[in-house]
């Protein structure tokens, strides 16, 4: 069964993307902790991150500081702070999370609410850098 990342990946659920090449995508949670929340997710359905083979893993984490450096010249932070959890959707992904304390990563905290035009325009700024 396709997770709803394998559908963003086919296209049948849209996203708002910010980079992507033949390996990878990177996009908007749609539930984010803060302003310029990214995701990136290989475009193999893979559940683990720790199962994926190394040399695309390698790649997975340069495409990440990529993304990274975009996110942090949208949004001016102290750091981009990254995690991978890996309960919430059975396909391998990092978090990417523009961050100024240890406190703006924390998942248990209320998510920002943002309208399809706001998001639109957080992937515009991120994806134009």
């Amino acid at each position: 069964m396709a997770t709803i990342f394998s559908k963003i990946i086919n296209g049948e659920i849209p996203c708002y993307k910010v980079a992507e090449n033949n390996d990878f995508i990177a996009f908007l949670d749609i539930q984010p902790l803060a302003k310029g929340h990214v995701l990136v997710i290989p475009k193999i359905e893979i559940d683990y991150i720790f199962d994926i083979e190394d040399d695309l893993l390698g790649k997975m984490m340069i495409f990440s500081k990529e993304v990274a450096h975009k996110i942090k010249l949208a949004f001016p932070c102290q750091k981009v702070g990254v995690t991978v959890i890996g309960l919430e959707v059975p396909h391998a992904h990092i978090h990417l999370i523009p961050i100024n304390s240890l406190s703006d990563m924390n998942f248990s905290s209320p998510k920002l609410n943002l309208d399809s035009d706001e998001l639109f325009s957080i992937a515009e700024r991120i994806s134009e850098q």
